[in-house]
């Protein structure tokens, strides 16, 4: 069963069972056994993820891609243990009153870090347009000196663009920073994706990793009773925002990236959390041999790129009319990945922006329906 089959079987289960007339006892057998459920479709869809096809790498686009969906499902999910068919005084109680707060605020949170990695992969496509510059000039056949040069201009600034620091943004050719909920009036509109960003301007001292590390703060596992009660999903839901928005961040060129954090604590006894914190693992480690480079991501398709233009240069810096047979054959390898490389850009990144702008839609979506049960319940929420 797909990850689609799991949402609609399970949302259908709550949905039939909350109709029915049966004793508060059973409520609450029923609601544990929804959240066991829960959770182990958590570690199903993450227990894919950490496994990977050779054709979706971790952190590739196609891989960011299934990412999304997975926390599509699961906050579809979530939302229905939560909300669906439930009185709201319930969550105006203790612990709720405090929980589902500090939920709303991560999610605020991780609406601006949508924005800002929307407009990260324009940095993305940049440097997707300067490497078919290379490829353009490299494809001609024989190469000449003037094509040699016009693709060693294209490289060079390719690798600039690689390898700018995050201090300094990410490009200059990159779209305008955009807060999810600014304080500034007037809407603008994308072009690129061809869809309209319910965004704002974005002050320079923005930082993605701030953002990161605020998600992160004050979060602790439910414990004791709470631990296989309600709160129990809560802070499954928190910790699947806070992974999906920290890969995010680490594979796309965002705003200020130095000092992102590498790790938060999930306990390990969780049943769902094994596989996820593998991924964290692993990204982590991959940050940590980055970091210091200035790299403009870990997407996948990026560090492929870099390779494949590096040698380019090499053999750009080397080349002497009419060439080395054996140093043109090399070179038309790296321009071969280079173009499959663009190809799969091509194809991937408008998708994927609005991917991300469907998760910005369901976060903003979600978090409404819970500030209308909130006000309901006579919960006062800041």
């Amino acid at each position: 069963m797909n990850a689609n089959e799991y949402q609609g079987s399970f949302l259908g289960r709550i949905s039939i069972r909350r109709n029915q007339v049966v004793v508060m006892d059973a409520i609450h057998e029923q609601e544990l056994e929804d959240i066991e459920l829960f959770q182990k479709h958590v570690s199903d869809r993450f227990s894919e993820l950490s496994s990977p096809s050779d054709d979706d790498a971790i952190l590739s686009i196609s891989w960011l891609r299934k990412l999304l969906d997975v926390f599509l499902c699961c906050e579809a999910e979530f939302e229905a243990i939560l909300l669906m068919d439930r009185d709201p005084y319930q969550l105006s109680k203790p612990p709720f009153d405090r929980l589902i707060p500090e939920l709303l605020d991560r999610a605020v949170k991780a609406l601006d870090i949508c924005n800002a990695v929307t407009n990260g992969v324009e940095s993305v496509r940049h440097c997707q347009k300067l490497a078919e510059i290379a490829i353009s000039a490299l494809d001609q056949k024989p190469i000449g000196d003037g094509e040699v040069k016009r693709a060693k201009r294209a490289l060079i600034t390719l690798m600039a663009a690689i390898n700018l620091d995050d201090k300094d943004g990410t490009n200059a050719k990159s779209t305008e920073r955009s807060w999810s909920f600014g304080r500034r009036s007037g809407n603008k509109d994308r072009v690129a994706g061809q869809f309209r960003s319910l965004s704002w301007q974005v002050a320079k001292n923005w930082s993605a990793a701030k953002q990161i590390q605020s998600t992160i703060y004050n979060l602790v596992a439910p414990r004791g009773a709470e631990a296989s009660g309600l709160p129990s999903p809560i802070y499954t839901m928190n910790v699947i925002m806070i992974f999906v928005m920290w890969a995010l961040v680490a594979a796309i060129p965002c705003q200020e990236r130095t000092g992102l954090p590498t790790h938060f604590p999930v306990p390990k006894q969780l049943n769902w959390a094994h596989s996820l914190i593998g991924l964290q693992e692993k990204i982590a480690d991959e940050w940590k041999k980055k970091e210091k480079k200035g790299m403009a991501g870990l997407l996948d398709e990026m560090q492929r790129m870099e390779k494949s233009a590096q040698s380019l240069i090499d053999f750009t810096d080397s080349f002497q009319f009419p060439g080395d047979a054996e140093k043109l054959q090399e070179a038309a390898g790296h321009v071969a990945e280079l173009t499959e490389i663009c190809r799969i850009m091509e194809q991937g990144l408008t998708p994927l922006q609005m991917h991300i702008r469907e998760v910005f839609h369901r976060i903003v979506r979600s978090r409404t329906e819970f500030l209308d049960v909130l006000e309901k319940g006579s919960l006062p929420v800041i």
